[in-house]
């Protein structure tokens, strides 16, 4: 212990501001463009020149990761070749293999 530096402590004469700030966007922007971008890329997917009934994707959710064949969509959901649904609003990422 006899090897640590000494430590001098000098008075602080000013006054501190030492807080940070910080800018909260407005989270209705996020939220709009997000299913507008998903929208999008489902529309991608679908107006590919490959695309004649089915495409397979990967399809990330809020949980899950899946790599499904998607055969079509409602205005909510997408169909599944397996006859699953999978809702629109659950989807974070989507990409097609």
């Amino acid at each position: 212990m006899n090897n640590l530096p000494k430590v001098t402590a000098f008075e602080i004469k000013e006054k501190l501001n030492n807080s940070q700030e910080r800018f909260y966007g407005s989270s209705n922007t996020i939220e709009n463009e997000k299913p507008r971008n998903i929208i999008s890329k489902i529309n991608s997917i679908f107006s590919d020149s490959n695309y004649v009934y089915k495409s397979r994707a990967r399809i990330t959710l809020k949980d899950d990761i899946l790599e499904e064949t998607i055969i079509g969509r409602t205005k909510d959901e997408l169909l599944t070749m397996r006859g699953s649904k999978i809702r629109i609003d659950d989807i974070v990422d989507i990409a097609k293999i």
